[in-house]
């Protein structure tokens, strides 16, 4: 893989979260309770994680951070 700026963790947090909110999103789901908590527990550990503290810009590193975990989770699709 390629290096990124972003710890690990935090990228695996932004997929499982990307993989969440796509499971919530399914029709007819029974679990939306289960999902919606998971999904509750997901962003906060986004929000508050301490990479955070030393981005210089947070929310183009946001929009960052989304962009490739979706890149990545197409290219494991692909």
């Amino acid at each position: 893989m390629d290096a990124t700026p972003f710890p690990d963790d935090l990228l695996q947090t932004q997929a499982a979260f990307n993989a969440t909110y796509a499971a919530l999103a399914a029709p007819h789901r029974r679990d939306t309770t289960a999902l919606r908590r998971r999904l509750l527990r997901l962003s906060v550990r986004l929000w508050w994680h301490p990479y955070w503290n030393t981005a210089h810009s947070v929310p183009a590193a946001r929009t960052q951070l989304r962009q490739l975990a979706r890149t990545r989770e197409a290219a494991r699709a692909a």
